[in-house]
């Protein structure tokens, strides 16, 4: 049920399953058998209404009711068997996909999380595989349950009186065609535009929630957020043209399965025209007690088609990742000359874009050298930063440390060769000695202590109840934003790495932590190939070379005394800049 398009959602799920796959198909057997074993009390039940109607032995009705009962627990505990059976396999899959997912992962470029966000590769993560493990461990077995069912009460429905039979399955079998309407070709369409939908408003909502200070201290509205807005009004006109498209068979398929007691009245009146007899009353008050089942299976067929689509929806989200390409690691032994950075034609496009971030940039920046890139937002800097350190690869042309183009070092091996410190600094919950020593795992606690120190974070573990051993998030213990950034170059400061960018490090940190942030910044920097990318042009005036960027390419490069002396771009962001902090209140 549910399937529109040719999907081996249980192939995969079976890969996933690794051993524990045959615990799935033991725990659909079991299932099957509690479905069969649940049918066989309503014949004990006819047999009791049999006994009672035609006056016979009533000690009878002990041993049928007694025999109903064996079955029903029974049942009972057979379909415990089959949970357990596939709770035990559900959980393996969930690991090894969430394993499998993890290990992908780590190996994709860095840029992905920028394209796709952290938030939607979380929610992959997390509720498809989720959704997985729920159909798996409850679903699975339902739907077994579900189709055996129908087999077994057509059986029962038929076997006493045909006529009465007939005339039952008449809205079951409307109800069905109704059901399956629903789930026609375009149904796993709309299911997949469901969950797209949902992902973007949570998306949106999460960077709502992240922006509810500005609103508050602006006195602004939801308004003022257009796109989450706008996800809610689309996803708010979606829900309702799908529940007008679904209105009719929906409503013609809860009126079927509903309506069959009127069909019971019906075949009474059909079979007793000639007078009743005792038969016929036992048939009768039999199809009263039976047919109600023929709804619950119905309704059990219905949400397990749903469930599937969902199932399909999630493995579907699971494979886009495992189908990303890692960046290929070059060959060991590829080792740059020196630590200077050379781009040559450098041009990058992100995926689905209409224009190029960066295109066709040249720059050759000497070993232990200090530049600065600057431009208006959207320019190109921190892509520009980003593929230097190889979150992806340019599109076209060569970015080459040391001589040695970057595609053609392995990821370990760059890595040891380049810091960086990014505005948004994240610290993860562990101590702080933990989070410093992310950067070589190796390290000592003296060496920790050591950059700590050079990063001006004494004042920061002076403070904390552990010291460097407080847990971040723990028992209320936070820290301001530019407290994290200083301790995120206690971790550049300790992997010691000869190139070193930082892309408006300085950008949430307060006047205080901004000077310490500073301080930590010359010592970090000393004797290594520093680029720096900023929007404040003071902190860039001493570098030994400025790169202007604009709509992607560099228009300028020089010293700051040149670039003011020649005019152009540079010289009118920094007379914008100089009257911006000039600026006074009742000026």
């Amino acid at each position: 049920m549910g399937k529109t398009e040719k999907y081996d959602h249980m192939k995969l799920i079976r890969q996933y399953a690794g051993g524990h796959k045959n615990l799935i198909t033991l725990g659909r057997c079991l299932a099957a058998v509690s479905a069969v074993l649940t049918l066989i009390p309503y014949y004990e039940l006819w047999k009791v209404i049999r006994t009672a109607v035609n006056g016979e032995e009533l000690e009878n009705i002990k041993v049928y009711a007694w025999s109903a009962v064996t079955m029903i627990v029974g049942a009972l505990l057979i379909y415990i068997a089959a949970l357990l059976c596939t709770h035990i396999a559900a959980f393996r899959v969930q690991a090894n996909m969430r394993s499998s997912l993890m290990r992908r992962i780590i190996t994709l470029p860095l840029g992905v999380f920028d394209e796709d966000g952290t938030g939607k590769i979380r929610r992959i993560v997390s509720d498809s595989t989720a959704a997985t493990e729920t159909y798996i461990a409850h679903t699975l077995a339902d739907k077994t349950v579900a189709a055996v069912t129908p087999v077994g009460l057509i059986v029962l429905v038929f076997a006493f009186n045909w006529k009465i039979g007939l005339i039952c399955m008449i809205p079951a079998v409307i109800g069905f065609v109704c059901m399956m309407s629903m789930m026609g070709k375009n149904m796993q369409e709309k299911m997949k535009e469901y969950q797209n939908a949902l992902e973007t408003m949570n998306s949106e909502a999460t960077e709502y929630v992240r922006g509810v200070p500005v609103v508050k201290t602006f006195g602004q509205t939801i308004h003022s957020f257009k796109k989450f807005k706008a996800c809610i009004d689309g996803y708010g006109k979606w829900t309702t043209d799908y529940t007008l498209m679904l209105r009719l068979p929906m409503t013609g398929f809860m009126t079927c399965i509903n309506a069959i007691f009127a069909f019971i009245v019906i075949s009474a009146y059909v079979i007793t025209g000639n007078g009743i007899t005792n038969a016929d009353m036992l048939n009768v008050m039999y199809y009263i007690i039976i047919t109600p089942l023929i709804t619950i299976a119905l309704t059990k067929i219905a949400y397990s088609g749903e469930a599937e689509m969902n199932l399909i929806d999630a493995l579907k989200r699971v494979d886009r990742i495992m189908e990303m390409e890692p960046l290929k690691d070059g060959a060991a032994g590829s080792k740059p000359a020196d630590h200077g950075i050379e781009l040559r034609n450098v041009t990058y496009r992100y995926e689905g874009a209409s224009r190029d971030a960066v295109s066709d940039v040249s720059m050759d920046i000497r070993p232990g050298e200090h530049v600065a890139l600057v431009g208006p937002s959207g320019s190109g800097k921190t892509t520009l930063a980003e593929l230097m350190v190889r979150f992806f690869d340019v599109s076209s042309g060569e970015m080459l440390i040391g001589g040695v183009n970057v595609k053609d070092m392995p990821s370990s091996e760059l890595m040891k060769y380049v810091s960086f410190v990014f505005q948004d600094s994240r610290l993860i919950k562990k101590s702080i000695l933990e989070n410093v020593r992310m950067s070589k795992p190796g390290a000592s606690e003296e060496e920790v202590m050591d950059a700590l120190r050079k990063a001006q974070c004494m004042d920061i573990i002076d403070k904390l109840p552990k010291g460097i051993h407080t847990v971040i998030g723990e028992k209320g213990t936070y820290l301001s934003g530019g407290e994290q950034q200083r301790i995120t170059i206690a971790r550049a400061v300790l992997k010691n790495a000869p190139i070193l960018i930082l892309d408006e490090a300085t950008a949430f940190a307060d006047p205080d932590n901004e000077t310490k942030v500073q301080a930590a910044f010359e010592e970090l920097s000393r004797d290594k190939t520093l680029i720096m990318i900023a929007h404040r042009l003071s902190t860039v005036m001493n570098a030994d070379r400025i790169f202007v960027m604009d709509d992607g390419r560099c228009v300028q490069s020089g010293t700051h005394d040149e670039l003011m002396t020649h005019g152009g771009l540079y010289k009118d962001m920094f007379d914008e800049y100089t009257r911006s902090i000039e600026w006074k209140v009742g000026a």
